[in-house]
């Protein structure tokens, strides 16, 4: 386990990389943005994006609404 920083808040994660991280949260690829370390991901690098102790990531959820 690591921790990294999500959304502003410790989190212990199993995940290896940033893809593995949405698996595990329960997230859906599509519906989601992301930043690691103050650079915002295309969705095609999330794969290869690996995660390290203490990063810092950031989850944004898209939402349709009317």
């Amino acid at each position: 386990m690591k921790k990294i920083q999500l959304n502003g808040e410790e989190k212990k994660v199993c995940a290896s990389t940033l893809l593995k991280l949405l698996e595990e949260l329960k997230l859906p690829i599509a519906t989601v943005l992301v930043e690691q370390n103050g650079i915002a991901l295309h969705r095609h690098e999330l794969e290869k994006a690996t995660l390290v102790e203490h990063d810092k990531i950031e989850i944004l959820q898209i939402a349709a609404g009317g």
